[in-house]
């Protein structure tokens, strides 16, 4: 019998890549996304995708979505409080499982971990492990294509932002620089794949420096 699981959805890669994995195991069924939405700008916090690229993702996937709502300013106590709220609605709806993309920070994997651990909920990590060199080949290998909307512009050129991850990206990116973002070098938005039903078209739009170091791409839905 399969269990029902509710996927930690970023729009990026690795939330992607997550989800193939969990689907490919057959011992999954796909509840919904989580999504954290920051209500201000009704984009998704840190990868700053539109809230309407996140929804036509999720009907390019077949999934709903739960959005939890965020403030621009918003302290971890605020944070924790709205992810507990859902938490609780997750566990109320029968469902135990929560899956994340997380690769190798073992901090991150103990945090997700203990948060859920009052609720009785188990986190699952479908990546967790693997090499992020083996990890970025394999998800081109399945045919997804994906850009980079945001990225730390002290730990990698801006010249990176908005392109799309190929085997020219690859060849460019700097050793010191993990393929995956693991470190919070980048981040990313798919745009299409083995699991979508159509792929979402989008235009690059302007660039935007936040909190110093961190530049965003925007990127919008084709008319």
């Amino acid at each position: 019998m399969t269990k029902k699981i509710v996927v930690s959805f970023s729009g990026g890669k690795d939330s992607m890549l997550a989800l193939h994995k969990l689907l490919e195991s057959k011992e999954y069924e796909i509840d919904s996304l989580l999504t954290t939405v920051n209500e201000d700008f009704k984009r998704t916090s840190i990868h700053g995708i539109r809230e309407e690229i996140l929804d036509a993702q999720a009907n390019a996937l077949g999934f709903p979505v739960r959005k939890v709502r965020i403030p621009k300013v918003c302290t971890n106590e605020i944070y924790e409080e709205r992810m507990r709220e859902e938490m609780d609605k997750v566990s109320q709806a029968g469902i135990q499982h929560v899956m994340f993309g997380d690769i190798f920070l073992a901090d991150i994997r103990e945090y997700r971990e203990a948060k859920l651990k009052p609720a009785g909920m188990e986190a699952v990590f479908p990546l967790w492990g693997a090499k992020s060199e083996d990890l970025i080949d394999e998800f081109l290998a399945l045919g997804y294509r994906t850009v980079v909307t945001t990225l730390d512009r002290t730990k990698l050129d801006q010249d990176f932002l908005g392109r799309e991850i190929n085997g020219d990206w690859r060849t460019d990116l700097p050793e010191n620089v993990d393929p995956c973002g693991e470190n919070g070098e980048f981040h990313t938005l798919v745009i299409g794949g083995p699991l979508f039903r159509q792929k979402i078209e989008v235009v690059q739009g302007s660039e935007t420096v936040r909190d110093g170091n961190f530049v965003y791409r925007d990127f919008m839905l084709t008319e």
